[in-house]
């Protein structure tokens, strides 16, 4: 992805491209987990990216940047899940499945892409912040003491909640 908002000041694009592209791929397949589509992760992350631009500065500062830009990105994503929620149109969720980036292959077997479904419409079954808390941690690999910092909440509230939605999960798939 080539960023080329600015055209006076190359030394600040530079610095932010150079900042920001390592976290990109993580980023965006998180914003996909989020949103549920393509289309709607690729605007989720140009509007992080539109908002972050002008704080290249501050971004410079930041010690730990993954954890930082992730907590933006979810932010950013719950201020439109809340926003959309209050409209009166469901925005609904994208059940197409690109299986070849989920696994990295095109061969999956009927019951593998059953098995993909199931799970995508059970996470869909859980509130937002179960959904979500799932997918940082179960899908996406972040650590307890990672989501601390990105969600704002203690390890233990964190745990308790990882156990009720994996709960809430199993009794979905079963």
């Amino acid at each position: 992805m080539k960023i080329s908002i600015f055209s006076r000041h190359k030394n600040q694009e530079n610095a932010f491209e150079e900042m920001i592209t390592p976290h990109l791929e993580r980023l965006y397949r998180l914003a996909c987990r989020y949103s549920g589509n393509q289309a709607d992760a690729e605007e989720l992350i140009q509007d992080l990216l539109v908002k972050l631009i002008p704080r290249t500065n501050e971004l410079r500062k930041v010690e730990q940047l993954h954890p930082w830009l992730v907590k933006a990105l979810y932010r950013l994503h719950i201020d439109r899940f809340r926003k959309s929620s209050r409209q009166p149109v469901d925005s609904g969720y994208d059940e197409q499945i690109n299986h070849s980036a989920e696994t990295g292959s095109n061969d999956m077997s009927p019951s593998r892409i059953g098995l993909i479904r199931d799970l995508q419409a059970a996470l869909q079954e859980l509130s937002e912040d179960q959904r979500i808390l799932v997918i940082m941690h179960d899908v996406e690999s972040y650590t307890l003491p990672e989501l601390e910092v990105i969600l704002e909440t203690p390890i233990g509230t964190l745990k308790s909640r990882l156990h009720r939605s994996r709960a809430k999960l199993r009794k979905l798939l079963a």
